[in-house]
């Protein structure tokens, strides 16, 4: 019997639920190792990209794994999502935003090697520009949208997750991530927090928050996003005021270009369809942080 288990380099196929049956669809992988892309930042932020693979340990349910493979990557192809509440809550600030988002995509977006889709949320997701390369399309569809009402956040990382980032599997190695620009509300959802925080970790996605409330009050909202950020090993972000909504998006440039990606196979493998807890630190610097997923869920062994 062949077990398989999640990882950062394999496209799964996902069959879709029915639409009003509240179930989420299964998924099915086909690879035998893990893979974790992950981020070394100091105290002050600064970005530790000299570290070898023998000065990292990862941990699997407690048990200490065999790093198989490991190597610093500044410039995998990236596949990503730009997620932009459209909600009345956002209205004042909209116009910051839609600059900031514009100037992300212009700079970070590179043609022929990177790909990203817009989507906004409001009473549902929409897809507004579709994955693509083409820079121009997506700041034009950026700049077409307007405020709305409403906000279903948790349907639009599980649909951007399950039906488009996940639809992408270049040759080469890459990496999925989603952008969240909004409050952390969500008063529409049909999918609930942990089913799209699911969805997000078994397609490999991390998330980004940049979160628009700019009330200096620590809100559910923002707590929500900082949640999302934290279990895939991104970064929330909540800047003091609509113009420092740059310097988020300029952070998660820079982010997105220094990392490290490490795989290997568990052991002892199981096929039980859990999420299986991992933890990788640097074994003799403990001044530094390291970002990373929380763990993946395993497949079933009849999948």
């Amino acid at each position: 019997m062949k077990l398989v288990l999640t990882a950062l380099l394999v496209l799964p196929c996902f069959a879709q639920a029915p639409a009003d049956s509240g179930e989420q669809p299964p998924i099915r992988v086909d690879v035998t190792r893990v893979s974790l892309l992950f981020t070394v930042q100091d105290k002050k932020g600064r970005f530790i990209t000299d570290l070898s693979k023998d000065e990292f340990q990862v941990v699997e349910n407690k048990k200490p794994q065999t790093i198989a493979e490991f190597s610093a990557e500044s410039d995998l192809p990236l596949r990503l999502a730009i997620l932009i509440e459209t909600g009345n809550t956002v209205r004042e600030r909209f116009r910051f935003q839609q600059d900031a988002a514009i100037n992300f995509i212009e700079t970070a977006v590179r043609h022929g090697r990177d790909k990203a889709m817009l989507m906004s949320f409001d009473t549902s997701p929409e897809v507004v520009a579709p994955l693509s390369d083409d820079t121009q399309k997506i700041t034009a569809s950026i700049r077409a949208l307007r405020p709305g009402g409403g906000a279903a956040l948790y349907d639009a990382i599980f649909t951007a997750c399950r039906d488009h980032l996940t639809k992408e599997q270049p040759a080469e190695k890459f990496r999925r991530a989603m952008i969240i620009l909004g409050d952390g509300e969500d008063n529409q959802s049909r999918w609930t927090r942990e089913q799209a925080l699911e969805m997000a970790q078994k397609a490999d996605v991390v998330i980004y928050t940049i979160s628009t409330n700019i009330s200096r009050i620590d809100t559910t909202g923002d707590k929500t996003l900082r949640y999302f950020a934290q279990e895939t090993g991104g970064q929330a972000f909540v800047p003091f005021q609509a113009s420092d909504l740059d310097q988020s998006f300029e952070d998660i440039a820079n982010e997105l270009r220094h990392q490290y990606i490490a795989l290997y196979r568990p052991e002892p493998l199981k096929a039980d369809g859990l999420y299986h807890t991992v933890e990788i630190k640097v074994k003799s610097r403990k001044d530094l942080i390291v970002r990373a997923r929380h763990g993946y869920y395993a497949p079933l062994a009849n999948r």
